[in-house]
């Protein structure tokens, strides 16, 4: 089933900017532009071409991404990266609108069956454990 969704996208964008965002958010400040195929957000939310493009369809999607090799570990360890910082204001770290991005990102992948509890922990730090209400409502989950 996996064929159905073009994941190349992703890991050719990845391919450039991957090492960047990860030293960035290392560093605890996100500077260059590169959310929407790091942490990307499911289908309906963005309204530019570009998060369009990245935008994933929807859960089975989004179950694809973290179960491909590369992609899925990459969104681990940038996503653990992340909780090691001593930092828990998102806008400081991604300024705006990212920060709603990652929010609903990690409402996303926490929201797949065999999610891994890194997504929960990030809305817990970030975002005192609330969920994005729009992300839910597409993926037709809700609280």
């Amino acid at each position: 089933m996996a064929q159905e969704y073009d994941l190349e996208r992703f890991v050719s964008a990845q391919d450039d900017d991957y090492e960047t965002a990860f030293a960035e958010i290392a560093n605890g400040r996100k500077r260059s532009h590169w959310m929407w195929y790091i942490f990307p957000q499911i289908q309906g939310l963005g309204s530019t071409e570009t998060s369009k493009y990245y935008a994933l369809k929807d859960l089975r999607e989004a179950e694809t991404f973290f179960a491909h090799e590369l992609l899925g570990s990459r969104l681990m360890k940038i996503t653990n990266q992340l909780l090691q910082l001593e930092e828990s204001n998102a806008n400081k770290i991604f300024g705006s609108p990212d920060d709603l991005k990652l929010k609903s990102c990690m409402t996303l992948f926490c929201s797949l069956d065999e999610a891994d509890p890194v997504f929960e922990a990030v809305l817990d730090k970030f975002f005192k454990g609330s969920k994005d209400e729009r992300t839910l409502k597409i993926i037709g989950k809700t609280e």
